[in-house]
């Protein structure tokens, strides 16, 4: 193996969930990972001497959990003939992957187990908010690692191409396995493309280049055909004509990655042989890992400028819902968007998130506090909407931990759902934090947003486009692409629209949080299921998890969780105790409600086996 791939194996394991492919680096650094071997020795029999296993850990400690002399002997070996320690490093890097973009354990045990399936590799695993412990075994060797990670975030673009990296795995490796997708030849197409320059920004827009350069391709070829015909020309018969075939089809295979292979150097005639070997049993443990690599190396969809926009637009939607008006929207649609530019330049320094999450919610307060008092000087009636700037600070609700924490919980690991839900009370209570004490530094005292009197049908029309517009803007922050974004708006605009419909009704709100997410899940399963029998599009299947939390988060009661740390800034306890049982009642259902609909469409969320 060359000498320059033990920094490809050293930057493996580097999962951290941030987008500045330079700050890897730097947050690796901090990451805490264990390994402990377990074989009985190597190809030959001979144990590994304790030596050789102290200089692997004096040169990879920290972000190395594995002995990197085995993986360095198996980088280009098929995975099916690789050892233990290769098979584990694509397992558990698929693994920490999916756990830094902020899905549940329950998803990232799935994934890991499919891969293991994959390469004949059974798979325990205890995953938790930001660590987790993972036990290989071939049936002759073990492996046991333990990764931590030094922060979590949520990327729900990354979630989406790891499950298409599995069904490309398993298609691709030569083993047995199972896909995710009906046609998995559009993962295929997906995985290819990574390494595109044109897929920074929409892989499935250089997918579809490819298709279309692929059919220009294929007119040239059918008109210098029938050109050739008009002039005589036969074509080849028997053998040659399958030749021909097979070139033609070969063309076809390189438009879709003549942009996305690297330059290499010339091989040597027995490197040729391997390669030759290793194509006709699978892919290699390099070739696994350098699209993990492009996985884990994309850039985010958008700029924080667009996603300062993107949450204006989807707090602004969000005041509309509560029952706020024009001077409340505008107020919260600045605040908001001055509050998550900054706390994207924030965290671009590493910064603690409860001190960027404090830093961004005051600032979103205060900008939106000033917009009004601006828009005073011309419209007195903008001075008495002291409410907006609830609204305002709507954008930092943890939804991906806090729902993915009851997921968890009712798939019984509640270690790592109790993680998940004591972190996302932390984050809100920073949040709540910061702006009871910029109310009190202004002297606001909210009591909620003025009734609008609107027409019942213009404001059912009203409340669906607001539904939509929120669950964009959220979904945007996730950093989804925006097809799926659209996707996710679509199921939001219909369940939100329906529970404030059962409200005006007289349904209690938790009762109707409940019947909305279970909507939600209900629909998002509808929909993968139309693409997988072909009802629509193969390239619009996004995971379910994907589609619900963006849907649902719309329904996080944060006005109630705001109103319960005012009161209790006040100390008024009795008003502060109602508000946060009214928040936690909501809460509550809202996963349950997701549950619900994955026990009616999910036999393996149906059964405890």
């Amino acid at each position: 193996m060359a000498m320059n791939d033990a920094a490809s194996i050293g930057d493996i394991f580097r999962g951290v969930d941030d987008f500045d492919s330079k700050e890897y680096k730097d947050a690796a650094q901090t990451a805490d990972s264990i390994e402990d071997c377990e074989s009985e020795g190597d190809a030959n029999g001979a144990p590994l001497h304790s030596d050789r296993r102290a200089k692997v850990r004096d040169k990879m400690t920290h972000y190395i959990p594995l002995d990197t002399a085995d993986i360095e002997r198996d980088w280009d070996t098929p995975v099916l003939d690789a050892g233990i320690a290769a098979k584990a490093s694509i397992i558990v890097r698929v693994g920490l992957l999916d756990l830094c973009a902020g899905t549940g354990s329950f998803r990232i045990h799935e994934l890991m187990h499919r891969i293991g399936y994959t390469l004949g590799v059974h798979v325990r695993a205890n995953v938790n908010l930001k660590d987790m412990n993972v036990s290989c075994t071939d049936g002759v060797s073990r492996i046991t690692q333990v990764v931590d990670l030094p922060t979590i975030g949520v990327n729900t673009e990354r979630i989406w191409l790891l499950e298409h990296f599995a069904d490309w795995f398993s298609i691709n490796a030569g083993g047995p396995g199972t896909t995710y997708h009906a046609q998995p030849a559009v993962s295929a197409e997906v995985v290819q493309q990574l390494g595109n320059p044109e897929a920074e920004h929409s892989v499935m827009m250089a997918v579809q280049k490819a298709h279309r350069e692929i059919e220009k391709r294929r007119r040239i070829q059918e008109k210098a055909i029938d050109r050739a015909k008009k002039l005589g020309f036969r074509p080849p018969k028997g053998e040659y004509a399958e030749h021909f075939e097979h070139i033609r089809q070969t063309q076809e295979k390189q438009v879709g990655v003549e942009n996305e292979q690297p330059r290499q150097v010339p091989l040597n005639d027995s490197e040729k042989t391997q390669t030759r070997t290793s194509a006709s049993r699978g892919i290699t443990v390099r070739q696994a890992h350098e699209r993990l690599s492009l996985i884990q190396h994309r850039k985010p969809l958008y700029a924080p400028w667009l996603s300062g926009l993107a949450a204006a637009v989807a707090c602004a939607c969000f005041v509309f819902l509560l029952g706020g008006g024009p001077f409340d929207m505008i107020g919260a649609f600045v605040g908001a968007g001055i509050g998550q530019w900054l706390r994207r330049r924030l965290f671009a320094h590493h910064l603690n998130q409860f001190f960027v999450t404090f830093i961004a919610v005051a600032a979103a307060a205060f900008a939106c506090i000033g917009t009004l008092r601006l828009i005073g000087f011309v419209n007195p009636v903008a001075l008495r909407h002291d409410t907006a700037y609830i609204g305002a600070m709507l954008f930092v609700i943890p939804g991906f931990p806090l729902i993915t924490g009851g997921l968890d919980i009712a798939k019984l690991d509640l270690p790592s759902g109790i993680q998940r839900l004591v972190y996302t009370m932390a984050l809100i209570l920073m949040a709540t934090f910061a702006g009871w004490m910029v109310a009190s530094i202004v002297h606001l005292n909210p009591q909620g947003f003025e009734s609008l009197t609107l027409n019942p049908w213009l404001n059912t029309g009203l409340r669906a486009l607001a539904a939509f517009g929120g669950v964009w803007g959220f979904s945007v922050l996730f950093n989804s692409p925006q097809r799926m974004c659209l996707t996710a708006a679509v199921i939001g605009m219909i369940t939100d629209t329906l529970r404030l419909t059962v409200i005006d009704m007289g349904m209690p709100p938790e009762a109707a949080a409940f019947l909305g997410a279970m909507l939600a899940g209900l629909l998002a399963s509808f929909w993968r299921g139309a693409v997988q029998h072909g009802f629509l599009p193969p390239y619009l299947g996004y995971p379910r998890i994907c589609l619900t939390v963006p849907a649902i988060v719309i329904m996080v009661p944060g006005l109630y969780m705001y109103r319960a740390m005012f009161y209790l800034g006040q100390f008024d306890t009795l008003n502060a105790l109602d508000w946060a049982i009214r928040a936690f009642m909501v809460i509550l259902c809202l996963p349950i409600g997701l549950a619900m609909a994955r026990v009616i469409t999910d036999k393996s969320w149906r059964y405890d086996i």
